[in-house]
């Protein structure tokens, strides 16, 4: 009778040197600030990186101030006492993680300022997106024990260390090795490898308070209704109007959360013929009108800063 049982290889690979570990992440929270919001600072004995995905903070670490715009990471090392708040001209969206890691290797990141590729901003959205598949979304706390699902996708938290720690070690990568591209800004900003796809995204940035026709698009760039229609889907996803409302609905955030214009201004601005159609189409994008948004963010902030 033949011993089925395997026995080990001779060639068996052993388990790799981990470069980077991450052995507990504390907090994740995406925020959306307003223009004034400010935070008085904090330390502690873990990691925190802060991404600013839309907008521009300031921020401080240990007494020294720095301005961060779109695209830019900051690591705070462990018992470095930080600040952060808005600039008092632009609202931001900000990505926060705190995790703890006493990877040698992690000395990189000290005083450490990058602009991220899009490569690492995809990192980056994958990480959010297994978030939410263990926790419920509690005005931005993406991370919190109290919130977990009832059922969560399985594997999901696991694969969240796994691209913290993809994210991390690219990051070393792109700094220490020849590359041939330069780091890129904003990671809901996206490019794609069309360039018609580019240029007709940068024309509906460049006329969200018009009056946007898919004729006028297949005008503009010489292209059929139904050519159109089927390309862009194809190649983002989406189709051209929802993109456009997307783009509109974001700006309405930023601007509202900047607190200089009014809700009429603002629906005039993004090219919405009433406030009453503004606030219907905020609210159907959102899950809140346009006042309670305002509140939801500032009640967030006090909470937060206490």
């Amino acid at each position: 009778m033949k011993n089925n049982q395997q026995k080990p290889l001779d060639n068996q690979l052993k388990r790799p040197d981990m470069l980077v570990e991450i052995e507990n992440i504390i907090t994740v929270y995406y925020n959306e600030f307003t223009k004034s919001y400010y935070f008085d600072g904090e330390k502690h004995d873990f990691w925190e990186l802060v991404y600013v995905d839309k907008g521009e903070v300031e921020v401080s670490a240990d007494g020294i101030n720095y301005q961060l715009s779109e695209g830019d990471i900051i690591f705070h090392r462990p018992n470095e006492f930080h600040t952060i708040g808005g600039n008092g001209i632009v609202a931001s969206n900000v990505l926060v993680i705190s995790f703890v890691s006493h990877s040698p290797v992690m000395t990189f990141f000290e005083k450490k300022i990058m602009k991220l590729t899009e490569n690492e901003r995809k990192i980056l959205g994958s990480f959010i997106r297994e978030s939410k598949r263990v926790f419920v979304d509690d005005l931005g706390r993406l991370y919190q024990e109290s919130n977990r699902l009832a059922s969560p996708v399985i594997g999901a938290e696991q694969m969240m260390y796994l691209y913290l720690q993809q994210f991390l070690i690219q990051l070393i990568r792109v700094e220490l090795e020849p590359v041939n591209f330069e780091r890129s800004t904003g990671m809901l900003k996206k490019t794609f490898k069309d360039s018609t796809i580019n240029k007709i995204i940068l024309y509906l940035q460049e006329n969200m308070s018009q009056t946007v026709l898919l004729d006028d698009i297949c005008n503009e760039f010489y292209l059929s209704k139904t050519y159109l229609k089927r390309f862009f889907k194809n190649e983002t996803g989406y189709t051209v109007m929802t993109y456009l409302k997307a783009l509109r609905m974001e700006e309405a955030k930023k601007l509202i959360r900047e607190d200089n214009l009014s809700f009429t201004e603002i629906a005039q601005q993004l090219g919405f013929d009433s406030v009453h159609y503004f606030s219907t189409s905020f609210k159907k994008y959102e899950g809140l009108s346009p006042s309670d948004y305002e509140k939801s963010i500032k009640a967030y902030e006090e909470k937060i800063s206490s």
